[in-house]
């Protein structure tokens, strides 16, 4: 078995399967995507790698699906203070890295989580991706 081969990706950027985001969307109503490209947004308000996310104040209710890369933990804090202000509600498509620090600090005992059964196939991918993914409920739960 490569394990190497496992662990390594070509990006960090998954797109979010249109029929996920679909059936999500008729349930929460999106108006904001916090960080997508112009060519992968799902929500007509969206930030751009160039507008960072990261630095911009989020509203509404929010889809986040970030770059999955070392950066992440950097997308999952700020969901999680971004719920706190009561500006927002944010639904974020991740893997499911139940082991990483970011899942321990700023998603398990805070959120609500829902597992993903089986594994996505990503809007630009062939083939199923190589992780698990679950859905984080962020709503300001300190």
């Amino acid at each position: 078995m490569n394990i190497k081969a496992i662990f390594s990706c070509k990006t960090t950027n998954w797109e979010t399967p249109q029929d996920l985001f679909d059936e999500l969307d008729k349930q929460y109503n999106f108006t904001l995507d916090v960080c997508a490209t112009s060519e992968n947004a799902k929500c007509n308000e969206f930030f751009t790698p160039e507008i960072d996310g990261l630095k911009q104040e989020w509203k509404g209710m929010c889809w986040m699906n970030p770059p999955y890369g070392r950066e992440i933990g950097k997308w999952v804090r700020k969901a999680h203070l971004e719920v706190i202000t009561g500006r927002c509600r944010i639904i974020a498509l991740l893997p499911a890295r139940t082991d990483t620090k970011w899942f321990h600090e700023w998603v398990l005992n805070k959120h609500e989580i829902k597992f993903i059964k089986g594994r996505l196939r990503f809007s630009d991918s062939k083939n199923s991706a190589p992780f698990p993914s679950m859905l984080v409920i962020f709503e300001g739960r300190p």
